[in-house]
């Protein structure tokens, strides 16, 4: 009896590193088709090695902030069983008001808020029956912090975007995962030099007793992927981070 993962196609978006890396080579392992997208031609190079080269995985250059590379990617992917996306651009932005650059801040809402409309707008067209798409945002919407500003209002946007499209779109599914803090690549974004610091005294305060790793977060988005009943939903994978 033939696999059915054999037949499904995922797209994800920021899958050369982090969370999404980690999906893609959690489904690449059992049979599925991935495809991943990002701006770096470099980056997708090196995803591709550390998967193995698999046959089953394609890589496309393209950014998601810019319409006429989404629009090329979904004609050029073909079929598509779920869209992912995991890319965040939040180089610069951790800074208090006085210093923040707007532009920088721009930057980033395009990143983590239009890329998903953009996404959501040319991809649901081209899912196949009970498809879904799945967007990441954070826990700085429920634990904000000084210099994290911009950060908490754009994760809060993309929550109540899934609100919305959920309905707009179904009976395709939209759903959300917001992590806690992971220890992935992006955290040197964040805390700079002092990320092992800052990651180790957050895992002496979450009720886990550790901060996350990339693979938790790979597992609730395959989780919310596969669950036909779970749609408009904010799915939070943070230790019980909101609890303190």
């Amino acid at each position: 009896m033939e696999d059915r993962n054999s037949h499904e196609h995922v797209l994800i978006v920021g899958g050369s590193s982090g969370m999404g890396l980690a999906l893609a080579e959690k489904l690449l392992a059992t049979g599925i088709a991935v495809t991943i997208a990002g701006r770096s031609a470099e980056r997708l190079a090196q995803a591709r090695a550390k998967l193995g080269n698999a046959p089953r995985l394609q890589t496309v250059a393209a950014d998601a902030t810019c319409e006429e590379d989404v629009v090329r990617l979904f004609s050029s992917a073909g079929d598509i069983d779920h869209i992912v996306s995991t890319a965040a651009d939040v180089s610069g932005v951790y800074v208090l008001l006085p210093s923040m650059d707007i532009s920088i801040a721009r930057r980033v809402l395009d990143s983590k808020v239009i890329a998903p409309l953009l996404l959501a707008k040319h991809g649901a067209p081209r899912l196949t029956a009970g498809g879904s798409i799945t967007f990441t945002s954070g826990i700085a919407a429920y634990r904000p912090a000084p210099k994290g500003t911009v950060v908490a209002a754009i994760n809060g946007a993309i929550e109540s975007l899934v609100y919305a499209l959920a309905l707009e779109l179904a009976p395709i599914r939209v759903n959300a995962i917001s992590p806690g803090w992971v220890d992935t690549p992006i955290w040197g974004s964040v805390a700079g030099e002092g990320a092992a610091v800052t990651l180790a005294a957050m895992a002496k305060r979450l009720p886990v007793g550790r901060v996350g790793e990339a693979s938790d977060i790979a597992h609730a988005i395959e989780a919310v992927m596969r669950n036909g009943f779970i749609s408009g939903t904010v799915v939070h994978v943070d230790g019980g981070q909101r609890l303190v």
